[in-house]
């Protein structure tokens, strides 16, 4: 076990340096600079921007120094705001997505499971359709569209909830909803395959020949061994959450 542990966290962090390296790359590849994009600036002002944030340097001294500062954490200075560093923020910035993406987990694996049971338990009839198409609409169409949805029409039109903002928990709800629905489909179709297959276990169909109750069965023996399949979307449910985010507080403020 001991062994195997090792071994994945080492496949981790060469998976993450590989993944560090091949960015550092493409954004030097990149043609242009920071600097640049909206108005011609001065030979001299250029040369002392890239002195400063190191980009006079060699290409191999600028990644040695990039992988030096990533190691003791300090993520650099921004280019886009003056004199201020990207930990800087990312921590005025993180507690907000964290919370956000704490909710909307919450609330798409809540109501996943749900639909996920109800679907698997009805196999067939029309709640399994109904969650079929509630899946499919809400993994097809990205969390910004539903953002800008549900501003336009609960709270642009119905007045429900603020338009945008972070000023109490009626302004967590649309964006928190707008991220949630697509957990909510996944975990929906994870839970419906694995129920099914669960279902038709021999051990399950034992437990209906003896007369136990279906709610039992669902719930006491069923259930359980569905959420081995769920428990493993955690990890990419986590980083669609960090990622999918930040659009969707884009356009919530």
């Amino acid at each position: 076990m001991l062994k195997y542990t090792i071994k994945r966290i080492f496949l981790a962090l060469l998976t993450l340096w590989i993944i560090i390296t091949i960015t550092f790359c493409l954004m030097h590849a990149i043609p242009g600079d920071p600097f640049s994009k909206e108005k011609q600036i001065a030979p001299e002002i250029m040369a002392n921007l890239e002195a400063k944030y190191g980009l006079d340097k060699p290409l191999s001294q600028q990644y040695l120094i990039y992988m030096k500062n990533l190691l003791h954490g300090d993520f650099g200075t921004s280019y886009k705001y003056a004199n201020r560093s990207v930990n800087s923020l990312i921590k005025s910035g993180f507690p907000i997505s964290l919370e956000v993406g704490a909710v909307a987990c919450v609330f798409g694996i809540a109501v996943g499971l749900v639909f996920g049971v109800i679907s698997g338990v009805n196999r067939g009839r029309l709640p399994d359709y109904l969650v079929i198409i509630l899946s499919i609409l809400c993994v097809s169409v990205p969390a910004f569209v539903f953002a800008s949805l549900f501003q336009y029409a609960f709270a642009a039109k119905l007045r429900w909830f603020p338009v945008a903002g972070w000023k109490g928990p009626a302004y967590m709800v649309l964006p928190c909803l707008a991220l949630g629905l697509r957990l909510i489909a996944h975990v929906a179709r994870m839970m419906r395959t694995s129920m099914l297959d669960v279902l038709g276990q021999d051990y399950i169909r034992t437990a209906r020949a003896k007369g136990v109750a279906p709610v039992k069965i669902i719930f006491g023996h069923a259930l359980k061994n569905s959420l081995i399949p769920v428990i493993t979307y955690f990890g990419p449910m986590l980083a669609y959450i960090v990622t999918g985010s930040l659009v969707v507080e884009q356009i919530f403020a």
